[in-house]
Parts: C-alpha cells; structure tokens; sequence
C-alpha cells in the first residue's frame, strides 16, 4: 500500500491542491495532506491550525486522505509519516525548475523521490496568492476553492473592499 505526501502551505487551499490530491489517489492508495510551516513566506492569512480544518473540512469524506501540521523539513516530516513518495503539483516551467532542484535535494538527503503531476489546465493560473487577492477585494473565487474555504475567506474578508 503505497502512501505519499503532498507537501504545501495552502494559504489557502484551492481546486488546484484538491485535484494535485485527486491525481495523487489514481497513482497510489494513500495521501498524507501535510501542512507545512515555512518560514520563507510571510506568515499568512490563515493559521496552520484554521488551514487544517479546511482540509479537513474539504477532504471529510475521503477516509484515504489524512491531514496534519508539520514543521521542519520535507524529508523528515515525509519519513515521520512513513510516506514513499513525495507528490508535487506542477503548474508552469518555472514551478519545474524550482520543484526539480528541491526534488533533487530531497532525494540526496533522504533517498525520497517525488513524483510531479502536471494540473489539469483549467487549474494552470490559479494560486493561493491571486485568491487571496481576489477575495480580499471582494471578488468572485467560489469557483476556484472548496466551499469550506470560499466560506472562510468570505469571513475572513467581510466588510472589506467592497
């Protein structure tokens, strides 16, 4: 039985995450939603506990879906997990070339590989960034996010920029 890791801040999470999940679950039997703290990025809109319970929320009914909080690097958080696999959504070439040289890194550290998993194009321009850039002006993203979320930034951002 084949588990993997998906990696990510998910701030927030987004349809793009969700089907990077849905890809991940025709290639191997379980995925570990790994919340990850990173320290190269601001602190965030949501807190990694608020975002866990929208992966939680968003993923209820997918008992092959675990998620959690991690600290700490990729490689010991895939290894505590017991994960075979590293899976990362791949968006552009740019997302390539920075997702190769960590996947090179990983491997030599750890041994882990990473598998990568090109997005469904209607997904090619959407990120965490451009969402919350969106719904902090009080634009449309219910078609870009699970309701849980589009429910949390519509709370989040009530009164603002409208």
């Amino acid at each position: 039985m084949a588990k993997v890791l998906i990696p990510g801040s998910f701030d927030p999470l987004h349809n793009g995450h969700v089907d990077v999940v849905d890809q991940a679950l025709e290639l191997f039997d379980e995925v570990v939603f790994g919340v990850l703290v990173n320290f190269s990025k601001p602190s965030g809109l949501f807190s990694p506990d608020e975002r866990v319970g929208l992966a939680i929320d968003t993923f209820a009914d997918r008992s092959e879906i675990t998620v959690g909080a991690f600290e700490g690097l990729v490689v010991d958080v895939a290894s505590a997990v017991g994960a075979d696999f590293i899976v990362k959504g791949l968006r552009t070439a740019a997302d390539y070339d920075i997702e190769q040289q960590m996947a090179h890194m990983n491997r030599s550290a750890s041994g882990i590989r990473t598998v990568f998993v090109p997005c469904n194009p209607e997904f090619s321009f959407v990120s965490s960034r451009f969402i919350r850039e969106i719904a902090s002006h009080g634009g449309d993203i219910d078609h870009l996010v699970p309701a849980p979320v589009s429910a949390a930034l519509t709370d989040r951002f009530a009164g603002r920029g409208q």
